[in-house]
């Protein structure tokens, strides 16, 4: 054969291996939401109650899946999963808050039509007395009910409360936030920015992405960002460099579905080093962006 025509033919062979043997990429994250959505489709009530929302849901499911199936980055993929494990919820909520609704007006309907039976039956006194024992025997009833119900619902609402605030503290941890007496406090260190840059390398997204988690799951909370240095160079360029990397850290956080009114960002140059600017390692620790996040209120102590 010739060498000419040979050495195309091998190449395309090549190329078409390779094309086969690329698989779609996933996340743990897109995984989980993979089978939320399956359980929602398998829900007649979330289909019948909750059309629009499925269907927003399904839009969202396609976006995350086709950007698996486009081998696309793993932050993008859980960005988007999580958008969709959002709508999923929302529709599984919805419908759940429908079927809630219908129950309590057949129960209206039961109480009006208790309500007709009395008021047909008035000029008889002893069958009216007989349906005001009962209706006041059902009412009891339902007093007790309603009473049993809230008791339910508060312990619900406390438990949820208690696991909300076990996940935060399971989060926190992972992001090894300390406790301050302006707050809470987790430190993003120079070796998640570029040397001497403002952009966040892998690590720094990815610990950007852990912060937003937290913030998605805590709506009432808002954060301070501040960027700080160490004292090598002018202040000048210092104090940008320290806005700079605040900044970089806030539209993170916005790209990952925070709200930028729920971010504020500072930055102090040099002015407030947490060591002595002596060492390399010292200057390190300096060259620091502060996250304070707030109390439940969204509040912040000033500096």
């Amino acid at each position: 054969m010739n060498k000419k025509i040979f050495a195309p033919v091998i190449l395309m062979t090549a190329m078409l291996l390779s094309a086969c043997g690329t698989a779609p990429k996933t996340t743990s994250l897109l995984d989980q939401t993979r089978m939320d959505y399956q359980a929602a489709q398998n829900n007649p009530n979330v289909q019948t109650l909750a059309p629009l929302e499925m269907r927003q849901a399904d839009v969202a499911m396609n976006d995350a899946n086709k950007a698996a199936k486009d081998n696309e980055s793993s932050e993008k993929i859980d960005r988007l999963a999580y958008i969709a494990k959002q709508k999923i919820g929302m529709a599984q909520e919805l419908a759940k808050q429908k079927q809630a609704e219908a129950s309590v007006a057949d129960a209206a309907k039961a109480r009006d039509q208790i309500r007709l039976e009395q008021r047909t039956n008035e000029a008889d006194k002893a069958k009216m007395q007989a349906d005001q024992a009962r209706l006041a025997a059902q009412i009891a009833q339902g007093e007790a009910s309603d009473a049993q119900r809230k008791a339910q619902d508060e312990q619900a609402k406390a438990l949820e409360m208690q696991n909300r605030n076990a996940a935060l503290e399971a989060q926190l941890a992972d992001l090894q936030a300390r406790t301050t007496v302006r707050g809470i406090v987790i430190t993003l260190g120079d070796v998640l920015f570029g040397v001497d840059q403002s952009k966040l390398n892998p690590d720094g997204m990815r610990t950007a992405q852990k912060l937003a988690v937290v913030l998605l799951n805590n709506m009432q909370r808002t954060v301070l960002i501040e960027g700080h240095t160490d004292n090598t160079g002018t202040h000048a360029h210092n104090q940008d460099l320290s806005e700079r990397r605040a900044n970089a850290v806030r539209s993170a956080l916005v790209l990952m579905g925070v709200s930028r009114d729920r971010i504020e960002t500072r930055g102090y140059g040099e002015a407030f080093p947490i060591a002595e600017n002596n060492t390399a390692q010292n200057r390190q620790f300096n060259r620091r962006v502060e996250i304070i996040l707030s109390d439940v209120n969204g509040k912040i102590l000033p500096r």
